[in-house]
């Protein structure tokens, strides 16, 4: 359902590895010499990185990237954001479909919209529960980046009858 674009997979592995080399300025050459990405999308990766004041980006010879904040600080949503906005479930929750059309037709009887809202905030509390350090930690199962209080069933379980009933449908 999720899907993350190969920008965002390089951006997260550049991320990870300036987590190992944290407090150090590391280039994009260097980066993109240690995995075999495209430098283009590396480089637009970074600069998205910079944009969004994840990265701090240092000029010159011995320049290149190095991170903002501690690793601990940074989440998974934060650089989810940065790279490719806001994921969203329906085509209702993009700018464009209501731009495009004016309104949604079935917006006041639509037995989906609130249930599958609930399901992306559950989803999006998830990616801001990992951060950075804790996806760069080769030891750490990779189940186990998502527990907390709130485990991921009981945020995203759905009753069938919380749903609304619209008019005429069963």
């Amino acid at each position: 359902m999720l899907k993350l674009t190969r920008r965002t997979e390089y951006g997260l592995i550049a991320l990870v590895h300036l987590t190992d080399r944290e407090g150090e300025v590391v280039s994009s050459t260097e980066i993109g010499e240690r995995y075999p990405v495209p430098k283009r999308l590396l480089a637009e990766a970074l600069k998205a990185l910079q944009q969004a004041g994840l990265l701090h980006s240092t000029r010159g010879a011995h320049g290149g990237y190095s991170l903002t904040r501690s690793a601990d600080e940074i989440t998974l949503g934060e650089i989810v954001t940065a790279l490719e906005g806001r994921p969203t479930l329906t085509s209702c929750e993009g700018l464009g479909a209501l731009q495009a059309s004016g309104a949604c037709d079935v917006q006041h009887v639509c037995p989906i919209r609130t249930p599958l809202q609930r399901l992306r905030t559950g989803m999006w509390n998830l990616l801001e529960g990992v951060s950075l350090r804790s996806l760069a930690d080769r030891s750490v199962n990779p189940t186990d980046l998502f527990a907390s209080e709130h485990e991921p069933a009981a945020i995203l379980h759905v009753h069938a009858r919380a749903l609304p009933q619209a008019p005429g449908l069963r």
